[in-house]
């Protein structure tokens, strides 16, 4: 025969075993909720950096195109002064192919 205060002890160790696992659990999910907001805030900076670099890429790529329109367009000039001086020259023109 067990006396109560054995019972009572037992019954003590369970609950307290109980609460320390309960403790334990909620610890784990504390700590991965600091991870996860720690990462969601890397991710926010990396969004972030992204997108201004993404930004100054477009206005490269805008003056890029500007350039390359201004080229094109003297490349073009140049092509017809030559074609005008070989024709009052009397040479064949080549045509734009």
């Amino acid at each position: 025969m067990t006396s109560p205060l054995d019972d009572a002890m037992k019954r003590l160790d369970a609950a307290l075993g109980l609460l320390e696992a309960s403790v334990s659990r909620r610890l784990d999910a504390e700590r991965r909720k600091g991870s996860l907001e720690t990462e969601l805030q890397l991710m926010q900076e990396d969004r972030s950096r992204l997108a201004e670099d993404l930004d100054g890429a477009l206005t490269r790529l805008q003056r890029y195109e500007v350039a390359t329109d201004d080229v094109s367009r003297r490349v073009q000039l140049a092509i017809h002064a030559v074609q005008n001086v070989l024709a009052q020259a009397g040479q064949p023109v080549m045509e734009e192919g």
